[in-house]
Formats: structure tokens, C-alpha cells, sequence
């Protein structure tokens, strides 16, 4: 196992993820993580950021060799403000480009969020929905105040 691969494998054992788990949260599949973590192949360079936030560590740790153990690190602050929307009622702004028709001016709330993703849920006329969508498509978020 190289350098890389160990502290993959490390650190997605120490947050309980099997192999699968982690797969699906990086869109591949279970036999490329397997391929990191054994050193016969390595992840795409766009990938390494993704790899990182999932398993809360720098893209230094996972890269440089000569670091052995990643420090915790102080949380970045749109992560902060992010988790900090969990559990509220929001209104979504997103990217032209990036629309989520159903979140489009409605307001949900944010179930939870999770590196580069967040789940919303929402009350619409066609009723109750869930989804996970990518941080990056949301241009802000507006809190609301709860209503009484």
C-alpha cells in the first residue's frame, strides 16, 4: 500500500465507512477505492479535494508523505456556516445554470450537510420531498426566521 492509499484507507476506518460507503459518496466504485487503498492505481487529481472534506482532512495530509498525522483542523468558515444552517428554514438562491427547479424561491430546510453536499427538505403542493443537492450549485442561503 503507498502512502496515499494507507491514509485513505486509515481515515475511512476511523469514520466507520466500508469501502462501498465511501464509494458511493465519491461516485465510483467500490473496486477503485479498493484500487487507491492496495497503491496499483491513484485518484484523478480533481478527486483529491472531494477525498479530502469527506474524510475531514487536508489534501496536504493525503498528499505529502512527510505528514503523519493530520492535525484537526480549524473548520473552513463557509463549512461553519453551513452546518450552522442544519436543522433551519432557508431559502435557497442557486445558479442559473445550476437551478433546482424544485427548490426554485421555496422554502425548505436543511436536513443536514455533509462536505460538498447538503440534504433540504421541502413542503410543495405535490407534496413532501428530500434531496441531496451540491453545495456548489447554491449561490446562498438566506435564513428564516421560524414561525411560531
Amino acid at each position: 500500500m503507498n502512502e496515499l492509499g494507507s491514509k485513505i484507507a486509515k481515515k475511512r476506518k476511523d469514520l466507520g465507512l466500508t469501502q462501498t460507503e465511501f464509494a458511493e459518496k465519491m461516485f465510483v466504485t467500490r473496486q477503485t477505492v479498493c484500487r487507491w487503498e492496495a497503491g496499483t492505481a491513484m485518484p484523478d487529481i480533481e478527486k483529491i479535494g472531494e477525498i479530502a472534506d469527506i474524510l475531514g482532512v487536508s489534501c496536504d495530509y493525503l498528499l505529502k508523505d512527510d505528514v503523519v498525522e493530520e492535525q484537526p483542523s480549524v473548520e473552513r468558515g463557509v463549512s461553519r456556516l453551513l452546518k450552522s444552517a442544519a436543522g433551519k428554514r432557508v431559502k435557497l438562491a442557486f445558479f442559473d445554470e445550476e437551478a433546482d427547479i424544485d427548490l426554485y424561491n421555496t422554502d425548505c430546510r436543511v436536513i443536514d450537510f455533509e462536505g460538498n453536499w447538503m440534504k433540504v427538505s421541502a413542503e410543495l403542493k405535490k407534496g413532501h420531498i428530500e434531496k441531496l443537492i451540491p453545495v456548489s450549485s447554491v449561490r446562498s442561503i438566506e435564513i428564516l426566521k421560524e414561525e411560531d
